[in-house]
């Protein structure tokens, strides 16, 4: 199998298109040939009609091409008239997207109003009870013969109103059927779509687009390469337009880099059709970042000469320098990078700087500090290479890299360099670099974050690499910073706590950004510490997929703690929240009194 054309050249992937509203008067095409669409979701309450209509302007205001509204009850979804109707009497014909999980009934009202409809195939007629049960093949037969009888009357009412679908899986909401037969796993996901994508398939429904997300950008890009491998196996009518997202990135440069890293990365492989960036913030930031990361496209892909990858000389067909389906580090030996610094082997991925980041940093930066540069880039003994051209190495410990300014993206690049000493047999350690061109001057930071995540992020998601630099951010504080919060992001290293919050909704039951800011305040300190903060029951448990600790709304002004993926405490108030919170992690041995606050400044 394969999930795109090449992983060196850009081919966006063939997809039929989809139609959401009417393109005449202000829908939306997705897939084929038009541009990546991007989207976001409101806030507010459901039936706050006034409320949701003015963040609806506000997103349309910014560039957003398609808003998505919860709607957790019928009464939620019969209020979709009433948004729709104010939008369209202002003139506003965005497409709108009822957001649905666990009630069956309440898409088939929402579908009366709104141009998509998304559901969760994990809950759309299924419960979570995190039940254990082994189920015979004519068992799983008699619930899949259950799904259809739910699930075939939203199909039909689609079909007549001439709406579209997102059947969206997301990782940790999938069914206990889905669970116990294939796991919490990316072919769960995969599996647990294609079989709601057959029973529209079966009545004649084509008018659907699929989704794959995960808080994980490791484990998301894993899922939609498998999908789009899945999809082009199953035949060329099977060519269904995707959307992209990390779900519960979280805010500030944490939610942009896990963004990054996961939407970029496949992006850069050509897939990907519409995109949401899922940010604990207000809406409108979200627009911001979906356009900056489509406008690096360009500079961080190549077409094939003569659009045909095949017939260049420097594409290998079918042999890849990494399984695309399967996270495994590329095996290096390991050896000193700098005094008394490991790398490659089972160590930890290395972050590197140049001479001139040294000498501003280092000075300042305590002894004990997590966050420090590890070597420099001029001392080391690194063997700069044009993977075009051929190479001798003499010494499997001789770090690699590429040699700048070689006419490459730098995905592509590092790829090439993986595939050439592969076919020589060599396992010699990769330091990465986010950027090979500097004929452009220093970047904007936003747009460095965004350029270093999505090729950094892209290498190590492959199992490439073993140290990285940043160049591309010219502040040397940031640039470091945003060394190691990259690794964090791509699972590669944890020198903090690393969260995963939801970006909020109409059935969120608290203050997401302000309790996001509560907690991080108390628990920024706790190194290897994963806590979840989820606004309702929907995103949580089972979407905090691995995180030590959840904070999660069960009720209006009252929160369920969690250990994993099981409740310990119910109905605390929130006021007194936050603290228990602290308590429970205390309770559990991972709490360490915080020392004094060390902080990278832009230099």
């Amino acid at each position: 199998m394969r999930y795109c054309e090449s992983p060196f050249f850009y081919h966006r992937r063939k997809t039929r298109e989809v139609v959401v509203g009417d393109p005449a008067r202000g829908g939306v095409v997705i897939g084929g040939e038009n541009p990546v669409v991007v989207q976001s979701m409101l806030t507010c309450d459901t039936m706050d009609t006034a409320e949701c209509v003015k963040q609806t302007l506000d997103l349309v205001a910014v560039g957003c091409q398609i808003v998505r509204i919860t709607a957790p009850t019928v009464k939620d979804a019969a209020n979709l008239q009433n948004i729709v109707a104010d939008l369209r009497a202002r003139g506003c014909n965005v497409p709108i997207v009822a957001d649905i999980h666990f009630k069956p009934e309440a898409a088939m009202e929402a579908a009366k109003w709104v141009e998509m409809v998304r559901i969760n195939p994990g809950n759309y007629a299924d419960s979570k009870k995190f039940a254990v049960k082994e189920y015979t093949d004519e068992q799983y037969a008699a619930e899949l013969a259950r799904i259809e009888d739910k699930f075939t009357p939203l199909v039909k009412l689609c079909q007549e109103l001439r709406r579209a679908m997102r059947i969206g899986t997301n990782h940790g909401s999938l069914s206990d059927r889905i669970m116990n037969r294939f796991g919490d796993t990316p072919l769960g996901m995969v599996e647990s779509a294609l079989e709601f994508a057959r029973i529209a398939r079966k009545h004649d429904f084509h008018n659907f687009k699929f989704s794959m997300k995960a808080s994980n950008p490791k484990v998301m890009i894993e899922c939609y390469r498998l999908l789009a491998a899945r999809l082009e196996r199953e035949g060329p009518d099977w060519n269904y337009p995707i959307h992209l997202g990390v779900t519960e990135a979280g805010d500030g440069e944490d939610g942009r880099i896990k963004s990054a890293i996961g939407i970029g990365s496949l992006l850069c492989d050509g897939l990907g059709d519409t995109i949401r960036v899922s940010l604990t913030e207000d809406s409108p930031r979200e627009i911001e970042v979906c356009r900056d990361l489509l406008e690096q496209l360009p500079v961080l892909t190549m077409a094939a000469e003569g659009g045909n990858s095949e017939r260049d000389g420097r594409t290998p067909g079918a042999n890849w320098p990494f399984d695309p389906f399967t996270y495994t580090r590329r095996q290096t030996p390991e050896f000193e990078l700098a005094d008394g610094i490991g790398c490659g082997g089972e160590q930890t991925v290395r972050v590197v700087v140049t001479r001139a980041t040294w000498d501003k940093v280092a000075p300042k930066i305590p002894a004990k500090a997590d966050v420090k540069p590890e070597a420099v880039y001029e001392d080391l003994n690194v063997f700069e290479i044009d993977p075009r051209s051929d190479f001798e190495i003499n010494c499997d410990t001789q770090l690699l890299t590429i040699k700048d300014e070689v006419p490459l993206p730098p995905i592509a690049a590092f790829r090439l360099l993986a595939l050439k000493l592969k076919q020589l047999g060599s396992s010699n350690p990769i330091l990465l670099k986010d950027c090979l061109d500097f004929k452009g001057g220093p970047l904007d930071p936003k747009i460095a974050l965004l350029r270093a995540s999505a090729v950094i992020g892209s290498l190590l998601a492959d199992g490439i690499g073993d140290a990285i630099l940043v160049r591309g951010e010219a502040g040397a504080g940031q640039s470091l910073r945003l060394a190691y919060n990259i690794l964090q992001a791509a699972g590669c290293r944890s020198f903090k706590t690393d969260y995963v919050a939801c970006p909020s909704c109409g059935r969120t039951l608290f203050n997401l950004q302000t309790v996001t800011a509560r907690i991080k305040t108390r628990t920024e300190h706790l190194k290897g510490v994963k806590i979840a903060i989820m606004g309702c029951i929907v995103n949580g448990p089972g979407e905090m997929a691995d995180a030590d600790f959840g904070y999660v709304g069960g009720a209006p002004g009252k929160i369920n703690l969690y250990v994993g993926k099981k409740a310990i405490k119910f109905n605390i108030p929130e006021a007194e929240a936050v603290d228990r919170l602290v308590d429970l992690i205390r309770e559990h041995g991972k709490w360490v009194e915080p020392e004094q606050k060390f902080e990278l400044v832009q230099t």
